[in-house]
Formats: C-alpha cells, structure tokens, sequence
C-alpha cells in the first residue's frame, strides 16, 4: 500500500514538474524586434539651452504665499528667444499666465492628436541641505559630460529635450501627419492644480480627444531589475492613488502628574501602529502583472519558471517583492505615517492628538476600500477618521496594445540600443491625473537612463544628468513625432 501511494506522489510530482518547464519553455518573449537606428545628429548649443533653463529658479513652494512669478515669466520669455521656430510656428497659448500649450497643427485632421507633456517647475533646494551638493543646486553647471542642478532630471530635461526636438524637426521643414500638443504646466510638484488642471480644462473645452498624452514617469532603468543584466525601458501605464487621512483623539487635559490610563497620544500611537502592522493585502495589480509578462521571458531559467508558473508560484514572487520597500509599494497599498501633532508642554496632558497618514492606492482598490480597511483594522471608536487634502483614485490602466504605447515602446528600440522594454506601474504621481478626460491612453516614461544613484538625486542632492543622455532624450521625442506620423 506505502509503495503504491509513493509511486502515485512519484508521478504527481513528474507531472507538476512537466507542467512547470513545458510553461516556462512556452513563455515567450514579448519583446519588439526592431533595429536601433543611427543616432541622429543634435545641435551641440542643447546644452547650454538647458543649463540656462537649470539657472532660472521656477520653484513651487507648498505656501501660496511663496510663490515668485518673476521666474516664471523669465523662463517663458527665454523658450520663446531659444525656440523662435516653435514659437512662430505653432500657436502658442498661456494658460493660467504661466503654464504654456502649443498646437503644431497636423496635415490629416482625421487623426487622434498626441500630447506631449513636461513640467516647468521644480522643487526648492533647501539651504540646509546645500553642504551636500557638490556644486550650486541652480548653477547649471556643464562638468565632467553633465548638466549639473535642480531639474535636470525633473523636469526641465523634459520641456528642453521635447521644445530642442521640435525645433529640430521644424528646421528639417517636418511637418506632422497629426496634430502635436505640447504641455507644459507651472505647478506639478504642488499637484498641478493650476498649471496642467488648467491646460487639460482647456483642451476638453476644445474637444481634443488625444491618441494618446505622454508625460514624465518611469526611466530607463540600469542594474535596478532584479536578473536582468540589459537596460529595461518602464513605460508607466497607470499610477498609484492618493489619499490623506487625519486620525485624532480627544480627552480631558491636565497635569503631568496624574495622568489617565491611556493618554490621547497613547490611544493614537496604538491606532497608528495597528495600520503599519497590518498594511491591506499584497496583490498583483494589472500594470504589475504585464510587467511580469514582459520581463519574466527575459529572465534567468529559475526567475522565468517562477514569472511562467503563477499560477503555482504567486506567493512567492509577492513575498519577493514584499522584501524590498520600492518593491513592496508595487504590490500593495501603503501606509506611511507623516504627520503627528500633539502636546504643548512637557508637563502638560494634550487634550488632542492627531496624526496624518497617507496612503498610495493600487490600480484596483479605492480610496473607500481604504478608509474601511482603517475603520477595521483600528476598531476603536475613540479614534475619529476623516480625509485630509486632495485625493486621488488610481489611474485607469492605459491599452499596451494601443497605438500610443506601440510608437513609445518602437522609439524606445530606436534610439536606445539593446533596451528590453515593459509596462509598469508608476509608485509616485504625474500632471497626467488631470488628463483622463483628454484620452483613454496615459503613458509615464522620461526617456532617460538612471541607476539606483540617479534615481536617489530626483528631488535630493547632487541631480544631474549626462549629456549624451540629453541628447539621446531629444533624439527620443524626434523619432517618437516621426512614428505618430506614420500611422
């Protein structure tokens, strides 16, 4: 009987593991085949172009009160200078007094327009944090093959290397089959609320259905994907939600001396550290799941079998993820505390405590999946819960089998040579949440190569970006305007 039964494991077991490497062998690659294309040659003056626009101190404070126009208007009147081709040419709009849109009108109506996005603001450089800057964070300095400063890489790499490819274009007398809409907003590092809301309200006013809007978002990435040796182009195809909650607690006051059994700031640490010990469960969303798709054909044998077999194996890639903390925010809804106010002297009992915690929602779940999950897991009804600032649902996930995605993923092949390419999903936020109403297709990619250092100096010190890097950026968004006009 024993032997009978081990046989049957026995067989059980060869046909799992049959099962196991006929998928893992049937898992094909999605990778476009296409040849890179000899670099195009790039006007040398691009990049003093962008050193000067790092020079111009457009930052976005979060207090109005902060605000600095005279920036602003210095940088619309240096693209208009540096740019007379674009700004004769197309029609050229202020929205809002700083933000701008142009129209380059296309010579087949019939067809979708495409909309090109960038951001002209940045974020401050705080004086505190100048000793760690290896050069003035607004310098623009030209050392060593970079462009040195604050928007090198966010954003204004964006706006000069689209404004630098249309010019190009423009000299070479180009003229799209498809109208281009480029879109540059003044306040996305604040939430965009006046800058690309604006713009967007504007182009519904207009009827502008988009083929699709492309903005900045996820890189060229190097060394970062685990098991893959070559360069992988993440082109972001939703985002993650926002939401603000505020927790508080109130109670009688009082002295020091005679404190109650539980204090507000103890009833709301306890809360807090119920949501941090129980985050809401890890799942694979669909942006990560066509990840995988993409990249797991590319991986070793072992990480393929894996990414071939979820079907058996899901624990154990999420489990994977879950191990790292960028990792971990793709495959669930986080929690992140950020806010705690209470107490006023040291011998004084707070009568109030309040925290705000903040939370980036997977494509899938909802803003109110979150606050019941909050109500559940804190279960105390001392504890008040309600939203705190502006909140955001997931993006809609954007069509991969879209022609906007194809022309991305083809000039990505183009011009970065022996670059895998794959749909993710974007962890932070984009202007591009105001865009929804402007097309059903909303793609996050800054055609930009960045290691795990590169990424670090998006909105800290030392950023910067390398020249030849620049110009492939340019040579990007040239060859992207030349394949939405086959089509």
């Amino acid at each position: 009987m024993l032997k009978k039964f081990l046989k049957i494991i026995g067989a059980v077991f060869l046909l799992l593991l049959a099962v196991l490497i006929f998928n893992t062998v049937n898992y094909k690659s999605k990778q476009l085949q296409i040849e890179a294309l000899a670099p195009a040659a790039i006007n040398e003056n691009c990049i003093g172009h962008l050193s000067e626009a790092v020079k111009i101190k457009t930052v976005s404070y979060d207090e109005p009160s902060k605000f600095d126009a005279a920036p602003f208007n210095k940088l619309i009147d240096f693209l208009k200078k540096t740019y007379p081709l674009s700004d004769s040419i197309l029609n050229k709009r202020i929205i809002n007094n700083y933000s701008l849109l142009y129209k380059w009108e296309g010579k087949n109506p019939a067809l979708k327009p495409i909309v090109l996005m960038g951001h002209m603001d940045v974020v401050p450089a705080e004086k505190s944090e100048n000793e760690k800057w290896d050069f003035e964070p607004f310098s623009g300095d030209i050392a060593n093959g970079f462009v040195c400063g604050r928007g090198t890489l966010d954003d204004k790499v964006n706006v000069i290397g689209i404004l630098e490819s249309v010019e190009m274009l423009l000299k070479e007398n180009f003229k799209p089959e498809r109208t281009v809409y480029l879109a540059f907003g003044h306040d996305e590092e604040i939430g965009g609320e006046n800058g690309a809301k604006k713009i967007a309200e504007y182009l519904i006013s207009q009827n502008v259905n988009a083929e699709f809007v492309l903005d900045e978002g996820l890189v060229i990435t190097k060394g970062i994907v685990p098991g893959i040796q070559r360069n992988v182009g993440l082109i972001g195809i939703s985002e993650k939600g926002y939401l603000s909650v505020e927790l508080s607690v109130e109670a009688d006051g009082g002295h020091s001396s005679m404190p109650a059994k539980e204090t507000p700031i103890g009833i709301l640490s306890t809360a807090i550290s119920k949501l941090e010990k129980k985050p809401m469960p890890a799942s694979i969303s669909e942006p990560v799941q066509h990840f995988l798709d993409y990249v797991g054909p590319e991986m070793p044998f072992f990480s393929k079998l894996a990414f071939a077999n979820q079907w058996l194996l899901k624990s154990v890639i999420i489990s994977k993820y879950e191990a790292s903390n960028s990792g971990n925010a793709t495959v669930h809804t986080t929690t992140a505390p950020t806010i705690f106010k209470s107490g006023v002297k040291d011998n004084v009992l707070p009568s109030i405590a309040a925290a705000t915690v903040n939370f980036r929602i997977l494509p899938g779940e909802s803003s109110e999946e979150v606050i019941t999950h909050i109500e559940k897991t804190v279960n105390d009804s001392r504890v008040k819960i309600k939203k705190s600032g502006h909140n955001n649902e997931a993006a809609p996930v954007s069509d991969i089998h879209s022609e906007g995605f194809k022309e991305i993923e083809k000039s990505i092949k183009q011009v970065f040579k022996n670059t895998l390419t794959a749909p993710a999903l974007m962890i932070g936020g984009t202007d591009e949440k105001h865009y929804s109403k402007v097309s059903a297709n909303l793609f996050r990619f800054l055609p930009a190569v960045c290691d795990g250092q590169d990424l670090k100096r998006i909105h800290g010190t030392n950023e910067k970006i390398a020249i030849d890097n620049f110009k492939d950026c340019i040579r990007f968004y040239r060859q992207l305007i030349l394949n939405s006009s086959e089509n």
